[in-house]
């Protein structure tokens, strides 16, 4: 069954779904306030912090994936570059570096303005792509801050997308 015919009513709040999406998989979470949720999601590198908001004011669905990263000092220029070079490849979000807190930042808005309402599989699909680019670009910039390789380089061994099937 489709995750969207799980719910029949047209204004439900996209925070609710997202509740349910996290309660399907059996991801931590908390329901940090009526227009947020923050939950924890298993990838293969790592977990990712990832939250969700909504904004009645500009009607968006902010989606926030984290994890930690200290690169030296010394290796931030390269992981500017790096960054610039990934967010080239990346059609939906973007990521950024938030070197206060020492989190890589992947994050992406779903503006649904005209009272639209985000399905469950649009969220479900937020999701995903969240963590699925983090889980493609996590080895590039590991390689960029604690390697000898260039942000070229580095970028070479993200893992390709595949097409088709096995």
């Amino acid at each position: 069954m489709a995750l969207s015919e799980q719910f029949l009513e047209d204004d439900i709040h996209p925070i609710d779904i997202v509740e349910h999406i996290a309660s399907h998989n059996d991801w931590d979470f908390d329901r940090v306030g009526d227009d947020q949720i923050a939950m924890a999601v298993e990838g293969q590198w790592r977990t990712y912090s990832i939250t969700l908001a909504w904004s009645h004011f500009d009607e968006t669905l902010r989606l926030i994936c984290t994890f930690d990263m200290e690169p030296p000092t010394e290796k931030l220029p390269a992981l500017y570059e790096g960054l610039n070079r990934v967010n080239d490849q990346c059609w939906a979000g973007a990521f950024s570096y938030w070197a206060e807190q020492s989190l890589m930042v992947f994050r992406y808005g779903l503006v649904l303005s005209g009272g639209q309402v985000a399905s469950p599989d649009q969220i479900d699909t937020m999701i995903t792509a969240a963590v699925v680019s983090a889980e493609r670009y996590y080895p590039a910039f590991q390689l960029i801050a604690w390697s000898d390789k260039s942000p070229e380089a580095a970028l070479q061994v993200a893992i390709a997308e595949a097409y088709g099937r096995a």
